[in-house]
């Protein structure tokens, strides 16, 4: 389905799936977890995963390129320094690990379906449609990126 290629924004995305699990939290029974082992360990996760966002965007805007996710064509640099070292994706990777979190958080076992239908969405229409791109914008310096990073984790 092509037609759905870089058309909705990954945030939004990621909020939808957020509302969603939210809504599953109400209508499903919750884990038995204590509150401050929940509370605690979603917070951690969050924050790892907003750290890699924000440090893939603030290596985005060092390079000055484009951060809009729906023009990747208007990508003017390879970004390899840096959390991109580790992924491709940090900020994909970020917010799926903000959306484990929120996962966590709920401690409803269905709500786990919010980060797979993210990291499934994002892979094939978000993900996919960028490396065509990008491979087709910087050719052998992205391949041989593609060789040594990967695209999660």
């Amino acid at each position: 389905m092509p037609s759905l290629e870089l058309k909705i924004p990954p945030p939004v995305v990621g909020l939808a799936c957020a509302a969603s699990m939210w809504f599953l939290s109400r209508v499903t029974p919750a884990l038995d977890i204590p509150s401050a082992t929940r509370i605690a360990g979603s917070i951690v996760i969050a924050l790892i995963g907003a750290a890699l966002d924000l440090s893939g965007l603030a290596r985005f805007l060092r390079a000055k390129t484009t951060v809009n996710p729906l023009k990747p064509a208007k990508t003017t640099a390879l970004v390899t320094s840096g959390v991109y070292r580790i992924t491709r994706n940090p900020m994909y990777v970020g917010m799926l690990l903000m959306l484990i979190a929120w996962t966590l958080f709920l401690a409803a076992p269905l709500a786990i379906a919010g980060p797979l239908l993210f990291f499934a969405w994002i892979g094939r229409f978000q993900i996919a449609p960028e490396e065509r791109v990008l491979g087709a914008l910087f050719e052998n310096d992205y391949a041989a990126y593609r060789q040594q990073v990967r695209r999660w984790l």
